[in-house]
């Protein structure tokens, strides 16, 4: 199983380019089941997760082609082909389904095209229970019979789906997108309400409407679709990784230096930049991208909330609470997105980090410097986290289990050493 060494004290200088979005590329990768014509992907992130939904979506039949194969510094991400002329099974299987939780969006589309799916129940990174219950109850409304049985979720809708009022008891970023792809092959008008806003759902809205979907609300809590007898062949560039955008807004002011994050849309992060300047460290917006530079040392401690989007991201609070160990101060933060999304604290601590958990609050104490040590990545979010305090501790650091690291940053130590840091894969 492959490590990560890291050498702190490095600052970074240079550029990094920010990949097409893991979160975005998923969905619409799956949208190709809801059409016998071919859809084009482009700026395709090279990461396992996307591997693992191409070996799913070929069980069912789908034809993929891939082109391009960018180094460090390309601005020119991987144009992916994907082509299901016809649905040829229409179950996904545990083996595949337990790696990667988003596995589970292919649920709406088989039963919208095909009348039928059999879905195992999903896996991914253990940070909580997250339900499917959701994705279920919409596509109920949409006249689908679903039967659970076996750790299989078995659904048929022969006659088709029928549009539907959804109102989700809560915001559910997976239970919006399944339900939009669905909607977007039923018969009559659907209306799905308290939806998540998230940037991926309107990437993955303005796909579907290039393949000839009608939909109108996406970026609003309420999305309206007029179901469609088919869809056709589209060309859709993924939008850039904001998660990974962010991260590497923070590298700087752990590692000290400047960066440029070229390709990174500054509207998708709006709520990360006023925090780093409260903390002191300077962002400046571009026309192509944003420019982060530190002296690096200790900062301001600053207090977030994760929230739906457009809060604080759930996804950036690991990278942040490695920020904040070394901050001047004590920091508080709030995690209300998921329950076990606080496993990285023990790891970090072994890192001389100054850290206590109290239910869903996290006391961040900020202290003179972070020393090296053998850590273990619990999760994709907290693996990055534990590589940004890395860069910034004494001594080296090497991560373990970086195969978590690897479902959701692209090359990562190639964009980082590019810009000067002390970082290198351990084959095993």
């Amino acid at each position: 199983m492959d490590r990560i060494l890291v050498r702190g004290g490095h600052p970074l200088n240079g550029d990094i380019h920010i990949s097409g979005a893991k979160n975005a590329a998923l969905p619409l990768m799956v949208a190709t089941l809801l059409t016998d014509e071919s859809l084009e992907l482009a700026n395709i992130p090279h990461l396992v997760d996307i591997s693992q939904m191409a070996k799913l979506l070929a069980q069912f039949g789908v034809e993929l082609n891939i082109n391009g194969n960018p180094k460090a510094g390309s601005e020119d991400g991987r144009l992916l082909t994907l082509t299901t002329r016809n649905v040829t099974s229409t179950e996904a299987p545990y083996d595949i389904v337990r790696k990667m939780r988003a596995s589970f969006l292919v649920f709406g589309p088989l039963l919208a095209r095909a009348g039928q799916a059999r879905v195992s129940l999903p896996g991914g990174c253990a940070i909580g229970a997250r339900p499917v219950d959701l994705h279920l109850k919409a596509l109920e409304a949409m006249g689908a019979e679903i039967v659970l049985e076996e750790g299989y979720v078995s659904a048929k809708a022969p006659y088709g789906l029928t549009g539907a009022r959804v109102a989700f008891p809560f915001v559910s970023v997976g239970a919006t997108e399944n339900a939009l792809m669905a909607a977007s092959l039923a018969r009559g008008e659907t209306v799905l309400e308290n939806v998540a806003r998230e940037p991926e759902i309107s990437d993955l809205a303005e796909c579907l409407i290039a393949m000839g979907a009608q939909i109108e609300g996406h970026g609003t809590s309420t999305i309206h679709v007029q179901g469609q007898d088919r869809l056709h062949a589209a060309h859709h560039r993924v939008l850039p990784d904001r998660i990974e955008t962010g991260t590497y807004a923070m590298a700087p002011a752990m590692a000290g230096g400047s960066v440029f994050l070229k390709g990174a849309r500054v509207d998708l992060i709006g709520a990360l930049l006023p925090v780093l300047r409260q903390a002191g460290i300077h962002v400046e917006e571009t026309e192509d991208g944003l420019f982060v530079s530190d002296k690096g040392g200790r900062h301001k401690a600053v207090d977030i909330e994760t929230e739906p989007y457009p809060g604080f991201p759930t996804d950036l609070q690991a990278q942040f609470m490695a920020l904040m160990s070394t901050a001047i101060g004590t920091s508080h933060i709030k995690e209300v997105i998921f329950e076990n999304r606080f496993m990285h604290v023990p790891e970090l601590t072994r890192m001389g980090a100054d850290i206590t958990v109290d239910g869903q609050m996290a006391h961040v104490k900020g202290v003179d410097h972070l020393k090296g040590a053998q850590v273990m990545a619990t999760d994709l979010r907290a693996s990055v986290s534990l590589v940004l305090a890395a860069m910034a501790a004494e001594g080296e650091t090497v991560v373990n289990r970086v195969y978590h690291l690897d479902r959701g940053f692209e090359r990562i130590e190639e964009k980082l050493g590019a810009c000067g840091a002390s970082i290198e894969r351990i084959k095993e």
